[in-house]
Formats: C-alpha cells, sequence, structure tokens
C-alpha cells in the first residue's frame, strides 16, 4: 500500500491521478455524492440553443429564476435569493450574521467552521452518538441551546452520516432557538434525494419562523457541480434584503441562469433520479446490513456510512483496494468524531454498485 496522509474530496481526481497513476477519466467516483446519471436532458439542450446568452447580462433580479425555483419548492419567489453555489450563500449569511459562538451538529462538512472562524467566530460541537445510529436524541440537544450560541448549523440529511432530522423535531428545534434569539442555518443539499422529503424539508417551515434559512444547491441532484449556483430560502425579507446588498451584483452568469430555468423544470429527469437513488439505496443498505465486516447506517441521502468492524483493516486500506480497482470512495477518519474504521460511499449505477460491493466485502 503506498505510505501517505492525504486524505481526498469527492473532487481531487487530480491528486488522485498524481498518487496513483491512474487516470481521472478512469475512475468512478463514490466520494463526490453526485447524480449518477448526470445533468438534465432538458439543461443540455437549453444551454446549447441559449448560447448566444453569454452576450449580455443576466437580470441583475435573477426573477425568472428565482420564480423557477420558488414552483419547483414550492414557496414564494421573493423567499428566495441565488448565488455562486451554495458556499457563496454560507459565507454571506456568516458575514451578516457575524455569530460569536455558533453550535454545529457533527460530524459534518467542514465548511461551515471554516466560514464561522473567517468571521471571527468559535464553533462548538453537539456530537451525534454512534450508539444512537447517529439519529439526534432531542430530549438531550435542546438543552444544549442557551443565550451563548447565536447560530444554530444543521446539515440536514448529514454528511456524512446521512441521517436526518424530521419535520416536526425541526419545529421543536426552531421554537427552543426563537426562545433563545438562536439563528439556524439548515443545509438541504441531499433533502431532495430521500424517499420521504416531504417530511425532512423546512423549507415550509419559513412560512412560520424567521429564525431560520434553508441552503440548497445544484452540484449533488443535479449533478452540475460545475454551474455554481446556489440558493437559498428565508421569510426573513430583512435578511435577504442584507445578503443583496452586500453580494456582488451578476455573481451567477448568463448560462447558469438557463441553465438553472430549464433544469428545475425536468420532471422526468427528477422522476427517474429518485427512483434510481430510492432503488440502489434499499440494496446496498440491505446487502453490507448482513455483512459481518461492516456496521451500517440507515440513510436518507444518497450516500451511505459504514463502520468497519474487523480489527485488521482500516478506512485507508479499503481507499487503497477501492482507487485500484478503480473506485473512489471517502475515507471518513478526518471527519470530527468518527475514526479511521468509517467510510462513506454515494450510490451510483447498478453495475457500478455491484463493483463496489465486490470490492468492499472480498476477505
Amino acid at each position: 500500500m503506498i505510505k501517505h496522509k492525504d486524505h481526498f474530496h469527492g473532487s481531487d481526481l487530480e491528486k488522485i491521478e498524481e498518487i496513483y497513476g491512474i487516470k481521472k477519466e478512469e475512475i468512478i467516483s463514490f466520494s463526490a455524492n453526485v447524480n449518477p446519471l448526470g445533468i438534465s436532458p432538458l439543461l443540455k439542450d437549453a444551454l446549447a440553443e441559449k448560447i448566444d446568452v453569454i452576450t449580455t447580462y443576466p437580470d441583475r433580479e435573477y426573477t425568472s429564476l428565482r420564480k423557477c425555483i420558488a414552483a419547483y419548492c414550492q414557496t414564494e419567489y421573493e423567499n428566495v435569493i441565488v448565488g455562486n453555489g451554495s458556499t457563496e450563500l454560507i459565507s454571506l449569511f456568516i458575514q451578516i450574521e457575524h455569530p460569536k459562538k455558533a453550535l454545529v451538529i457533527g460530524p459534518t462538512y467542514s465548511e461551515y467552521e471554516r466560514e464561522i472562524s473567517l468571521g471571527g467566530g468559535a464553533t462548538l460541537y453537539y456530537p451525534l452518538k454512534e450508539s444512537n445510529n447517529f439519529q439526534l436524541n432531542l430530549e438531550d440537544f435542546l438543552p444544549h441551546l442557551n443565550e451563548s450560541i447565536d447560530l444554530l448549523v444543521i446539515c440536514n440529511p448529514n454528511n456524512p452520516t446521512s441521517t436526518s432530522i424530521r419535520k416536526k423535531d425541526m419545529r421543536h428545534i426552531l421554537d427552543a432557538c426563537k426562545q433563545h434569539d438562536i439563528y439556524v442555518m439548515v443545509d438541504e443539499t441531499y433533502v431532495e434525494f430521500a424517499d420521504d422529503m416531504e417530511e425532512l424539508s423546512a423549507v415550509p417551515l419559513t412560512n412560520y419562523y424567521n429564525n431560520v434559512i434553508i441552503l440548497r444547491g445544484t452540484s449533488k441532484f443535479f449533478a452540475a457541480p460545475g454551474l455554481r449556483l446556489g440558493y437559498a430560502i428565508t421569510g426573513n425579507r430583512d435578511l435577504i434584503k442584507s445578503i443583496n446588498t452586500r453580494k456582488n451584483p451578476w455573481t451567477i452568469n448568463s448560462l447558469a441562469v438557463a441553465a438553472g430555468e430549464a433544469m428545475f423544470e425536468d420532471m422526468e429527469y427528477i422522476r427517474r433520479t429518485k427512483a434510481l437513488i430510492s432503488s440502489e439505496r434499499a440494496k446496498l443498505f440491505q446487502q453490507l446490513q448482513k455483512h459481518p465486516d461492516f456496521k451500517v447506517y440507515k440513510p436518507d441521502g444518497n450516500f451511505m456510512l459504514a463502520r468497519i468492524l474487523r480489527d485488521d483493516l482500516t478506512s485507508q486500506d479499503l481507499f487503497d483496494r477501492a482507487i485500484r480497482e478503480k473506485m473512489m470512495i471517502r475515507d471518513c477518519s478526518t471527519f470530527p468524531f468518527l475514526d479511521n474504521k468509517y467510510i462513506r460511499f454515494c450510490f451510483m449505477k447498478p453495475e457500478d454498485n455491484e463493483r463496489l460491493l465486490s470490492c468492499l466485502m472480498r476477505s
């Protein structure tokens, strides 16, 4: 095995190519959590037909795009704000709220802590417990909310655990946060993959709570990370005004606007994606649940977290084994509260998933 200390993100295929000598085009990335169907056919057609839009500036208000997003999310377009990927919106929101102390439910995506730190704030973590299968224990969690906290960050479904908080429980959290004057940022990057999305998404709650902002993007479900199109939904119009005042004009280019207006209306693509992920998620969970080498946690997203039960096997060992067979999984040892016994992989096409299972389950 190659001895190195690199831990790879799903987009680090160039590093993989350099270290392992495998052409990046030959690697199936089970680490990037991107829709295996590729981009929407309507999106392909729209970009081909509307290439000339790059000769003009986009509408500064992005009204048409926001109306498409609002229809897709079943909200009012005045509640929608768009940005250059959800990362820009996270950054802008942190800059405006300027939290001195944030509470993050972890293990989770590292960008939240990074942005809070850049804003001069401190991050505390509330750890999801393996003994509870990484499900949030609401009764234990709520007492951790108090006046010393300015911001609560929740990824739902959570990355890397793929576990979720139901909308009814989210209401209890928002109520407690309202009581203590805590703003809540909910990252719903993976919610569209869930079988029971309507029971998970907090978007309807923005009609009743002004202390919550929902973040989403097009990188994962719509397989368009290079498009850099993200959006946020909040019922707090003052916050939207503050973000619009601070953010640069035209952060979304004309092609991304045309793409967004097309992809959110591709109902057949959305249906096919949900059906594929639902089927493969159930199949892989069932098969690995029976295997003595792994403990898997019931996933709601398009990826699954697995704990390695064998003493003689680490996450680095499995990463190395998979990459030599031109498949890239995520070694989760860099996530807080996890160690070198955890891996994460997303659900790809059936034939690719079978290859990965064969690799992972080999003695």
